[in-house]
């Protein structure tokens, strides 16, 4: 037998034993692994995507609001009046972790769908189910005066008794109808930190101030001046012009 018989019949003897690929063979493979695997990432794969503003309840049983409808996502704990701003950022495995201004990882979204939630009692991250729609958080453009009177009112009161003295609360510059929101989401906010701080059993930190000054600047921020927490706003950024309760704590703690 010559060379060309040879390899013909040797051909024929690999296609014989199994050595060629055919349909039945890479059906195997596809069952084998469906054996192994299961279908869960088909099924990951075809859940449809959340909805662009959704709810989701962790496994400690915690409540939030996640408003991705824009590209700078809102996210609002139930027992909380504060929202927070979160940037994301690209993770491993085509994961997007969602930070706050501090760069602290709050939210991470895997590629199949999934939620992690990290929190201080959960640094490691605790999974959150997704459980439907939601309302939007994103503010409106603007309050009028009578409402911003009414939130400034209520912030000084919270602020007052989670300090256990009498704290006020006054604008630097006279609120215009752009910046009316921002003044009112900066003395929520330092309200959620004296409260926070409070629960925290950092009220002795609070003993000093006296008064919350709300500064139109070019950059959010917070600081102490005398009896003074001046929280800075800037205008034409949406929540992210005004600092977190977690920045304004780290001020007060230094």
């Amino acid at each position: 037998m010559g060379p060309r018989g040879c390899a013909a019949a040797l051909a024929l003897t690999l296609i014989g034993a199994g050595f060629c690929a055919s349909p039945a063979a890479a059906q195997s493979k596809h069952s084998l692994r469906d054996a192994l695997f299961g279908d869960r990432a088909t099924a990951e794969a075809r859940k449809p995507p959340p909805p662009p503003v959704a709810r989701y309840v962790s496994e400690g049983g915690g409540a939030f609001v996640l408003d991705r409808a824009t590209p700078t996502a809102l996210l609002k704990f139930e027992n909380s009046s504060e929202v927070w701003v979160l940037s994301p950022h690209a993770g491993p495995r085509g994961d997007v972790i969602y930070k706050n201004e501090l760069g602290e990882p709050v939210l991470r979204a895997t590629k199949l769908g999934g939620m992690i939630l990290f929190t201080p009692d959960r640094p490691a991250g605790a999974a959150a189910a997704l459980m439907g729609r939601a309302t939007t958080i994103q503010p409106p453009a603007f309050i009028k005066p009578s409402a911003l009177f009414l939130r400034m009112a209520q912030a000084a009161d919270r602020a007052s008794r989670a300090a256990r003295h009498q704290v006020s609360f006054e604008t630097v510059q006279d609120a215009r109808p752009e910046t009316s929101v921002l003044v009112a989401e900066s003395a929520n906010v330092a309200a959620e930190a004296f409260e926070r701080m409070a629960r925290n059993g950092d009220r002795n930190l609070l003993n000093r101030i006296g008064r919350v000054l709300l500064a139109e600047g070019r950059k959010p921020g917070a600081a102490i001046k005398d009896d003074a927490l001046i929280i800075t706003y800037a205008s034409g950024k949406g929540l992210a012009g005004r600092p977190s309760s977690e920045r304004i704590i780290k001020v007060v703690d230094q």
